[in-house]
């Protein structure tokens, strides 16, 4: 019972973002019923994929008329659909928006990397290549070369939860006022608008289109991860005065010592300086001097560390080897569930059965 109790989702089996957006319906309550291709196999080759949680499968072959006919009946029955296949191609099974005049109610989601329109929509592509056409991937990394985030910032933030919002809002219109509507979540178009802070800062012309030239990509001294004596990083955010204050106090140095900070000639020295500071105690020691206090530092952690670290450890970040779901609501919190395959006709008759 989630905040989503009651809302039913057709899911198109697909990879990566829609998996993921459909994963958070999911464990905030709404009611997923994933259809995949008879005999489909796992591109990762993990024996139980996190993002496949919370929804029963329907296996269908919408290349077949039975198929389009059983994935037909299971939308209709729906809230919403989600897909991410190329632009035309649900239209080309019968599938697409216009194929639901006799439910205007319904939310279609449609999950793509370059949007339903555009010259590149029928192109194939990858986060990074999303992530290269948004201007975001050159602002990533150190000053020789861009670094692709993983797949987090396009895939899942300017992918999944840019369809997951979007289909929020259009339930709640579909359900003011009856009427539906397709929502084109292009990862392009997330990532672009995720990216609002830094078209501002760069129109007031306090960001400069370099790597490690700015106060959030590592340029600012302050700002960043310090290599230290056993070879693990900590990472410092002091950016207000009274943040970096703390840190000096921490780290035992004078500020008089230093250049100001305003002055962008004296970073490579503040730099040096914190360098080697950093460099005469472990990772572990120096995040025992800084975690919990106004310093804003503490250690890089991989992803096993982090999974015990006493934070994530209080607060049930993570549940069994899988991340908890996020945000958490008081009333309703979201919960995890397995699911199992299912007969179509055995969904209809349940939703059914609930209806009546």
């Amino acid at each position: 019972m989630g905040a989503l109790d009651g809302v039913r989702v057709v899911e198109i089996a697909g990879l990566g973002p829609t998996p993921f957006a459909a994963m958070w319906l999911a464990d905030h309550g709404a009611e997923v019923i994933r259809i995949t291709r008879p005999g489909s196999r796992r591109i990762l080759g993990m024996a139980r994929d996190p993002l496949d949680r919370g929804r029963d499968w329907v296996e269908l072959d919408l290349k077949s008329e039975a198929g389009r006919e059983a994935a037909r009946a299971l939308i209709l029955r729906a809230d919403a659909l989600i897909e991410g296949m190329r632009p035309g191609a649900m239209e080309r099974l019968g599938l697409g928006p216009g194929d639901f005049a006799e439910h205007p109610r319904l939310v279609y989601g449609r999950m793509t990397g370059w949007g339903q329109t555009g010259p590149l929509a029928q192109s194939a592509g990858h986060d990074i290549s999303y992530l290269a056409a948004t201007g975001a991937l050159a602002a990533v990394g150190p000053a020789e070369r861009p670094v692709p985030p993983m797949n987090l910032l396009g895939d899942f933030a300017g992918g999944s939860m840019y369809l997951v919002a979007g289909m929020l809002a259009a339930l709640i219109h579909a359900r003011a006022t009856g009427q539906g509507q397709v929502v084109d979540a292009a990862i392009t178009d997330g990532v672009a608008h995720l990216s609002a802070m830094i078209a501002g800062m760069r129109r007031e012309e306090l960001w400069a289109d370099a790597r490690e030239a700015n106060m959030l990509d590592g340029g600012a001294p302050w700002y960043g991860c310090y290599a230290c004596a056993d070879g693990g990083f900590v990472a410092i955010g002091a950016l207000e005065p009274q943040f970096w204050a703390a840190l000096l106090e921490r780290l035992g140095i004078d500020p008089a010592e230093l250049p100001d900070r305003a002055d962008r000639s004296g970073w490579p020295a503040i730099r040096a300086r914190l360098a080697a500071v950093f460099a005469t105690r472990t990772r572990d020691d120096w995040a025992a001097v800084l975690e919990g206090t106004d310093a804003c530092a503490g250690a890089v952690l991989d992803y096993g560390e982090a999974a015990v670290h006493p934070h994530n450890v209080a607060r049930g970040v993570w549940q069994d080897g899988e991340p908890a779901p996020a945000p958490r609501l008081s009333a309703t919190p979201g919960s995890l569930r397995a699911g199992a395959a299912v007969g179509a006709e055995a969904v209809l008759a349940r939703w059914d059965a609930r209806n009546g």
